[in-house]
């Protein structure tokens, strides 16, 4: 089974790091630019980072830039979410997400054909 799980969410105070890591399964995604979303309870699921396939380009939302950085490794194709000075708002389930055909824009949900069942980031005041 082709899956993408996540970790490293948790509890952290406004202010701190946390460190999210995407890890595939059953298949390779290095060809595959990858990405990660966002939703919080109640809204929509927003776009936060991606990535291209080769790791040299980069695509974050206006909300994290500055404060997030996606990368990916070559072993396993892991990609990672770093996350810095983090704000209560940014308390959400982070999905990963992998498209092998895409647009320009990174953001299109509909884009990405593999998931991940998410992790929480909980930032707390």
């Amino acid at each position: 089974q082709v899956q993408l799980v996540e970790s490293g969410g948790g509890l952290v105070q406004a202010g701190g790091s946390l460190r999210l890591s995407c890890a595939p399964s059953g298949r390779t995604f290095g060809n595959y630019r990858m990405a990660w979303f966002r939703q919080a309870p109640g809204k929509e699921r927003e776009f936060a980072a991606a990535i291209s396939p080769s790791g040299t380009v980069t695509q974050y939302a206006d909300s994290v830039k500055g404060r997030f950085t996606i990368s990916r490794a070559s072993a396993k194709n892991t990609v990672y979410l770093h996350m810095n000075s983090l704000k209560p708002e940014d308390t959400a389930v982070y999905y990963c997400a992998a498209a092998s055909t895409y647009s320009a824009y990174a953001g299109m949900s509909k884009e990405y054909n593999y998931w991940g069942q998410g992790t929480q980031v909980t930032v707390s005041s």
